[in-house]
């Protein structure tokens, strides 16, 4: 599973040779994504943050983190591309936590490299930016490759599933925050 996913990540199409569709896979590919937010919002109530708050962006995250397997299974049955979903989204997920793993090493290190200041700043922005472009080339790929899109579609399909991710996400909030002002 590891050889597969380190293969995808690097765009080679013979890393589906070694994902497993199953719901158990998927099942188990879900802990992982789930760890980081979860315990870093028991970390924060312990830390005397706001309860409320603390659990309304856990929430979001959870939405965030779930709502791409919701999206994209409704999107491939549309497509008539469903029968490889699973397998898909077992790549994907296992995908997403490798890049959240390496997206936040490399602002670590861009961020320890510099002193504090713009510099840092700067550095800790490229490489977040650099991290968010891979990302979505790489899903680009993924749904290209395991789902067996066309390049246009490929686009369309990985626009409405970040789309309608972000939307599912930020909106509660966004709405909340417009009803207050």
């Amino acid at each position: 599973m590891l050889l597969g996913v380190l293969r995808l990540m690097r765009f080679r199409t013979d890393g589906w040779d070694l994902i497993a569709g199953t719901r158990q896979m998927f099942l188990n590919s879900l802990p992982p994504l789930l760890a980081f937010p979860v315990l870093s919002s028991l970390w924060a109530a312990l830390q005397g943050g706001a309860i409320t708050l603390g659990l309304t962006d856990l929430l979001a995250t959870l939405v965030a983190l779930l709502a791409p397997a919701v999206l994209s299974e409704a999107l491939a049955r549309r497509w008539r591309c469903d029968a490889a979903w699973l397998r898909y989204a077992v790549g994907f997920n296992w995908c997403q936590f490798a890049v959240a793993i390496g997206g936040a090493a490399a602002m670590f290190v861009a961020a320890s490299l510099l002193p504090a200041g713009p510099a840092r700043a700067s550095a800790a922005g490229i490489a977040l930016l650099g991290t968010a472009i891979y990302a979505l080339a790489l899903q680009w790929f993924l749904v290209r490759s395991g789902l067996g899109l066309g390049s246009l579609r490929a686009v369309a399909f990985t626009l409405f599933v970040n789309a309608g991710t972000g939307i599912l996400a930020l909106g509660p909030t966004l709405i909340a925050e417009g009803g207050r002002h």
